[in-house]
This record gives structure tokens, C-alpha cells and sequence, in this order.
């Protein structure tokens, strides 16, 4: 492409819709006459939002004249929402100061701050119409947020799958769909929209997990978000963290206690001067775990530095630092669950995670309807571990054998960079989004002996152990250059049609060498080598997808997206050896398509809903599947490859009733709502060259995953009962029962029906605010993973009954 071809396209993008604009301007104060700054302005009009300045006025630019609905919200204050015309001329509006709101009116404040600012057709530089969208605001929960509990977090989000674990929180691990829940690797983990993961392409596993107590929403977008933010089948999880308060300063501290030895500190500071705003908070968290040899310590310390140059500049920085140290009790065989689910054999495994990330982001806007923001983001982090690892997972550990240690080393960095243009098609708002994102990483990865000892030593032992065989040393540079785009075609102001691509360029290599020695019967080596391995990848793909969105009335839509997904094959996992499985060297890419038809909305007020079909088709989808381990050992195994054609469909259904808002008057205090969370989904194995694989169910897709709740609050007092069911799912393409007499590896089988409910509750007095609860408080036994490698092999036990307590201050 020649310059002047380029410079001509920016030209047309940037006056693609040249009108003249129309503004609405005025003054915010409180009932006392003095100027309110930074209060939040809706235009729920044209769903578009602004703040007030330091002197309290504020001016919006609209396209054409008439009324517009606006709604003004500060903290403190009571909202406001009113109309006003373009022919006014420096609006007044008076916000009344309340002193001791009670939680209940806050809650329903905030509640309706949340409607405006959930995930709308246009999110500063991101478009989301027509896509299955689900928004987690953390403040409506009535949850154990100290500990990160998943399964009460994402109550409401439907369909997904849960790896629960008793570490206090420090990883999450979610799928659905039939994608398998281990550290969130299947779908692209962000927060404050910059990739958290190890690696994006060669490890996209997240061993980092932003604490809740510090969030202020989960942005879940599935399946055709691929063409905004990556290639995953799951889609975007992207964790927005609180932003600062507008005071000039305020410090909240939260001092956690709970069963088994818990203790968690968080500690943030927040303030706004002037320009300049600030968020900050550590959290400090330790543990004892409710099985032996599961205590664990985390360090978190996260900044996040803002400076508003003007109203449509802004700089933004965060800084996160995550570590931790954790003691694993290893996995149960089937027959050791049955016996006794806290039991632990595994004295000498220990996991060591250090995290860092960096991000910058500058935002612009050029005009009402131009914006751009450019995101830099870089990762220096690393994850350790050393243990026994039998595949005999009844074996018992014996101090003074070798351990298998695995050291992991991730650095990368990256640019991101989106455009977005709002135009006129006969008189409807359309929007374009063009953007472009580079990354690259230099990844390394050493597996070998560990000490003999029973302590946190990462250090390699090759003068303890010299034949130790599962050795290996490799360097992982990986390179991906993608360039998007969308595209909001408004037909009538009611329909619209979003097509979209996404090019990437993809380069993944492997540099490195691995052990191979031979003993003969007697024990003597016959071979020792090692075998070097120089391996690259390189390829491009063209991505396409479209959504459809209809909305006939206000607040209800009916939506529907096709996309097309890739999911490359990690080189870590191929040379990383694990006792319990082993990895085809012929394993390939995975390709397919995820698509959803759909309706949501509110009915008034007081119901909000979401339901829909889905279906996701996988060619050449990654799975497992039981046999002889093909290396010539005797042993069974779990065999990692590319199963065949695979298709997972079903129902999703999410509703939210306001009891309150629907039989008793709003104003008494009281709030009260039920919601209820049921997908139901079947799945195929559709082709398979692998013997009696065609025809089998999917791996990781319960038939039922129900979750119901309900939350009611009283002023002050604020409470909340959730209980979930999911049912039997497979753990491995041939679809084996469980062997409940199977004393020996643990790994193969179902993960069976279970079900288990939780109780929070909360009460707040003026600066202070105390939260309890029980979780698992019917005290049910059962697991929700099968490890084939850390922090098993074997079943991985979910905790059993809990209590915490928590007591927080505020000023």
C-alpha cells in the first residue's frame, strides 16, 4: 500500500461524518450552593456518560437538537434523573446531600447506576452489539469476597464450570461450554483490558487472579469476542478493578478470619486531587487449608495512577504485584476420597508463584463521536513447583526420593491499539472500530530432579538424582501481530448488523533439548543423551464473524453471533512430562466456531432476564482419552491429542426478580430479589480416527448446571442464599464410570452429580461494615477436578464446611 493510499484512508476515516454539533452545558451543586465536581453524568439518551469539572459545570455535545434524559449521581447524594432540551442555557441542577444512607438505599442507587453503565452496544473503543454479554458488579454481592469464592461470585453467569480448590483464592479456574476449567486457559484473561495470562499463545493459563475485594466488576463477553480480543473458544473475562473515589483521600481496611488458621488484610487507598486520582491496595492472605499440608501465604499489591489532562485526554498506569507460597496435599484415589476426603499422602509438594505486570494506557477522544486509546502492557513472572508425583497416587511419599521440579519463566510485552468512529446512516448512529495489537514474549521452561528434601527448595538436583530422565531445558519466543475490526451497521433504530474480521500472524518456536536415557533390565544405562529440539510454527488465519441485534422495545433485544475460533497448541504442555499422561507429538491446532440466538432485557424494573441457544463446533479439538502409555511403559495413562470433530449446543436461561419492587413499596428499606441460573447442555463427539470415540460426550460438559438464589436486605442489613447443582460430567473422551474401587490413580472416571449451598450476610454501622457466612454449610463431600499433573495427580477434594467473618472500616 502506497503512503498517500494510507494517509487518504485516515482522511476518510476521520471525516467520514462531518455535522455540526449541538450542546448541553450547566451547573452541579448540592442544596447549599457549592459546585460539585466529578459527578457522573448519564445521557440515557444517546447511552453515553460524562463528569461534571472542578467548578461543577459540565457540557455535552449531542448530534441534533431536542430533549435527551440524563441521569446525575454522586456519591453521598441522592440521583437525580431529568430531562433537558438543547434550547436551555446553563441548566441547574441541585443534588441533595443524605447523611447515613442505609445499605438498602445505596444498593438500589447503584443498581441503577449499574443498568446505565452495564455493557452497552459502544464501550469507549470496544463494541459489543449482538454479542453474549454478562457483567458481574461486585458491589450487589453479598458474597465471601476475602477468599475469592467463584461459585458465589459468578452465581449469574450462566453455564459455566468451576475448578474449586481450598488456597484461600489465589487462582481461578473456570470453563463451560465444554472447555476445560484449569486456570481459566481457554478463555483471554484481562484486567483493566491488559492480558494477565503466562503466555496469551504458548501458555494462556492464569496463575493470577485479581482479588474481589478490590474489583468493581467481571466483564464476561463468550465465545464471539474472539474478534476483539484474541482467538479463545471461551471468549473474555476481563476484571475491572475500583476506580478512585473523588475525595481527596479514603482508606477501607478489611480483616478477614475464617476455619482453618484463614487470615486475609486488605488494605486500599483512594483520592482524587485535581488532575491526578489514585487507587492502591495490598492484600496479605494466609492459610492452613482443611487437608494436611495445605497452608499457603499470598502477598498482592496493586497501583493504579491517573491523570486527566483534559476532558478528553487521560493517562493511566498500574502496577500489580502477586506472590505466593503454597504447600499441596496432592490428589486421592477413588477409594481414599470414600475414606476420608481430608486425608493427604503428599507431604513434600510446594507451588511458588511471582507476578508482575505493567500496563500504561492513553485515552483520547477526539469529538463526541471519534475516540482512541493505546494500551501498553509487559509481564515478568514465574511459577515454580517440586513434588512427588507417582502416577500411584495411593504410593505413599517417601522422604529422601527424588522430587520432579518444573520452573517456568514468562516475559512479555505488548501494544494495543483501537480506533473508533461514530457515523450517520440515515440518521442512525453506526460505529467503526479498527485496531491492532503486538506481542511478544520470551518464555523459558526447565523440568529436572528436585532436592530429596521435604521443603520449598527450587533449586535442580542433578548431582542428587544424574539419571533422573525428566529433564528438559527450552526457551519458548513466541511472536503474534493481529489487526481487527467491526463494524455497527445501524439499518433502522431498532435493527443492526455488526460484521467483523480479525488477521493474525502467529509465531510459536521451541528451542531447546530434552533428556533421553535407556537403562537395560539390570538397571545400567545404555543410552543417555540429549536430544535438541528446534521447532517453529508459523501461521496466519483469517477470523470472521457477524452479530445481529434487535431491540422492538426499550430494554429487551433479541441478539444472535456466529464466529469463527482457533486455540494453538502450547509447546510448554507438550515437553512438560507428567507421570500420569502423555502428550501426542503430532498434536495440532484446534479450529471451529461458537455462535448464540438469544433474548435479554428488563420488564420494568423489577425483572432483568437472559436466554438463549448456543453451539460451539471444534475440528480437531484437544482432548483425552484412557490407554497403555505408548512410550513402552506398562502404566496407564491419560493420552493428550487431537480427539476429532466435536459439537457442544444447548439452553441458558439467567433471571433476576425484584420481590421488593414488585409487592412492596421501595421507600420501606427492604429489598428482596430470587434469581435463577440453568443451562442445560449435551455434546457430541461427531468423528474421531480414534476407536469408539464417535459418538461420545464431550469432556467437561455436565447435562444440568443449576445455580438459584435469593438475596434480602432490611436497611442496614443485607443477606444472601445461594445453592448450586451441577451433575455428572466426563473427564475424558472414552467416557469411563467411575470405579469406585480404583486405589491406585485417582485420575480416571466421572466427576459425579454434587451439589452445595452458601449463606452471607452483611450489616453496616456508619464507618463500619461486618460480614459473615458458611460456606458448603449442608457439609457435602466432593470434587470438581481430576488432576493429571499439579496439584494432584488424582482427585483434588473441594473444601467441606467454613465460616468467616470479616470487619471493615471506612473513612
Amino acid at each position: 500500500m502506497k503512503l498517500s493510499d494510507f494517509k487518504f484512508i485516515v482522511f476518510i476515516l476521520f471525516s467520514f461524518n462531518c455535522f455540526s454539533q449541538n450542546t448541553i452545558s450547566g451547573t452541579v451543586t448540592s442544596s447549599s450552593g457549592a459546585k460539585l465536581s466529578f459527578v457522573e453524568i448519564y445521557n440515557k439518551t444517546t447511552a453515553t456518560k460524562s463528569f461534571s469539572d472542578k467548578n461543577g459545570m459540565f457540557t455535552v455535545e449531542v448530534e441534533k437538537s431536542g430533549n435527551y434524559d440524563f441521569t446525575f449521581y454522586k456519591e453521598n447524594y441522592m440521583l437525580i434523573d431529568t430531562e433537558i432540551s438543547t434550547l436551555e442555557t446553563n441548566k441547574i441542577i441541585v443534588l441533595e446531600k443524605i447523611n447515613n444512607l442505609s445499605e438498602v438505599v445505596v444498593k438500589n442507587q447503584k443498581e441503577k447506576i449499574f443498568a446505565l453503565n452495564k455493557l452497552r452496544d459502544i464501550e469507549e473503543t470496544a463494541i459489543y452489539a449482538g454479542k453474549k454479554t454478562e457483567v458481574i458488579s461486585i458491589e450487589k454481592l453479598t458474597v465471601n469476597k476475602a477468599t475469592n469464592n467463584a461459585r458465589q461470585i459468578f452465581a449469574q453467569v450462566v453455564g459455566l464450570t468451576i475448578n474449586e480448590s481450598s488456597d484461600g483464592g489465589l487462582q481461578l479456574s473456570i470453563g463451560g461450554r465444554g472447555l476445560d476449567p484449569n486456570r481459566t486457559s481457554n478463555f483471554n484473561t484481562r484486567q483493566n483490558d491488559y492480558d494477565i495470562s503466562a503466555d496469551v499463545l504458548g501458555y494462556p493459563e492464569s496463575y493470577y487472579a485479581t482479588p474481589t475485594e478490590g474489583l468493581a466488576e467481571i466483564q464476561v463477553v463468550r465465545g464471539a469476542a474472539s474478534l476483539q480480543y484474541g482467538t479463545q473458544f471461551g471468549g473474555l473475562v476481563n476484571f475491572k478493578i475500583k476506580k478512585p473515589t473523588t475525595k481527596s483521600f479514603e482508606i477501607t481496611t478489611r480483616n478477614t478470619v475464617g476455619s482453618y488458621g484463614l487470615f486475609t488484610n486488605f488494605t486500599s487507598l483512594s483520592g482524587t486531587n485535581g488532575k491526578f486520582s489514585y487507587y492502591t491496595f495490598y492484600n496479605y492472605k494466609q492459610g492452613d487449608g482443611f487437608r494436611p499440608n495445605s497452608n499457603f501465604e499470598s502477598k498482592n499489591y496493586f497501583a493504579n495512577l491517573n491523570y486527566q489532562f483534559t476532558y478528553k485526554t487521560s493517562l493511566h498506569f498500574d502496577y500489580t504485584h502477586f506472590s505466593y507460597l503454597a504447600q499441596q496435599a496432592g490428589g486421592l484415589t477413588d477409594v481414599m476420597f470414600n475414606e476420608n476426603p481430608l486425608q493427604s499422602n503428599r507431604t513434600r509438594n510446594w507451588f511458588a508463584v511471582d507476578w508482575n505486570l505493567f500496563a500504561l494506557r492513553l485515552k483520547h477522544k477526539f469529538n463526541p463521536t471519534t475516540d482512541f486509546s493505546l494500551q501498553l502492557f509487559g509481564l515478568d513472572s514465574s511459577r515454580k513447583a517440586v513434588g512427588y508425583r507417582s502416577n500411584r497416587v495411593s504410593n505413599p511419599d517417601i522422604l529422601g526420593t527424588e522430587r520432579d521440579l518444573i520452573i517456568g519463566k514468562f516475559k512479555n510485552w505488548g501494544a494495543e491499539a483501537r480506533f473508533l468512529k461514530r457515523y450517520k446512516i440515515k440518521n442512525n448512529t453506526s460505529a467503526f472500530l479498527i485496531g491492532a495489537k503486538y506481542y511478544q514474549s520470551d518464555n523459558s521452561g526447565i523440568q529436572g530432579p528436585g532436592s530429596s528434601g521435604s521443603d520449598a527448595n527450587f533449586n535442580l538436583s542433578t548431582n542428587e538424582f544424574p539419571l533422573y530422565q525428566n529433564q528438559s531445558n527450552y526457551k519458548y519466543p513466541n511472536l503474534n501481530v493481529a489487526i481487527f475490526g467491526e463494524n455497527i451497521f445501524k439499518i433502522t433504530p431498532k435493527f443492526s448488523i455488526t460484521p467483523g474480521f480479525r488477521f493474525e500472524k502467529i509465531k510459536t518456536q521451541a528451542n531447546g533439548f530434552y533428556r533421553k536415557i535407556n537403562l537395560d533390565l539390570a538397571g545400567n544405562v545404555i543410552l543417555d543423551e540429549n536430544k535438541p529440539e528446534n521447532i517453529t510454527k508459523d501461521r496466519k488465519l483469517l477470523l470472521l464473524g457477524v452479530g445481529l441485534s434487535y431491540k422492538p422495545q426499550n430494554r429487551i433485544e433479541f441478539y444472535g453471533n456466529v464466529s469463527q475460533n482457533y486455540r494453538s497448541v502450547t509447546f510448554n504442555d507438550i515437553r512438560t512430562v507428567a507421570p500420569s499422561q502423555v502428550i501426542d507429538n503430532n498434536i495440532s491446532d484446534e479450529k471451529g466456531y461458537t455462535s448464540d440466538i438469544g433474548i435479554r432485557g428488563q420488564i420494568t424494573d423489577k425483572i432483568t432476564f437472559d436466554t438463549n441457544i448456543f453451539g460451539l463446533y471444534y475440528d480437531n479439538k484437544i482432548g483425552e482419552f484412557e490407554t497403555i502409555n505408548p512410550n513402552g511403559s506398562a502404566a496407564i495413562v491419560r493420552f493428550r491429542g487431537n480427539i476429532g470433530t466435536a459439537v457442544t449446543y444447548g439452553f441458558e436461561t439467567m433471571l433476576d426478580w425484584s420481590l421488593s419492587k414488585t409487592f412492596f413499596d421501595t421507600k420501606k428499606n427492604l429489598t428482596w430479589n430470587i434469581f435463577s441460573n440453568i443451562a442445560i447442555t449435551e455434546s457430541e463427539y461427531l468423528k474421531s480416527e480414534i476407536p469408539n470415540i464417535k459418538g461420545k460426550k464431550v469432556e467437561f460438559v455436565p447435562l444440568y448446571n443449576i445455580k438459584v438464589g435469593t438475596g434480602i436486605g432490611y436497611k442496614n442489613f443485607m443477606s444472601s442464599i445461594q445453592m448450586a447443582y451441577v451433575s455428572s460430567q466426563f473427564t475424558e473422551a472414552y467416557n469411563n464410570f467411575t470405579d469406585k474401587n480404583d486405589n491406585t490413580y485417582g485420575i480416571f472416571g466421572q466427576i459425579p452429580t454434587y451439589y452445595v449451598a452458601d449463606f452471607s450476610c452483611s450489616y453496616k454501622f456508619k464507618y463500619f461494615k461486618i460480614e459473615s457466612g458458611i460456606n458448603n454449610f449442608t457439609n457435602n463431600s466432593y470434587f470438581t477436578r481430576r488432576a493429571t499433573g499439579y496439584p494432584g495427580p488424582g482427585i483434588i477434594p473441594s473444601d467441606n464446611r467454613t465460616f468467616y467473618a470479616t470487619l471493615e472500616f471506612t473513612f
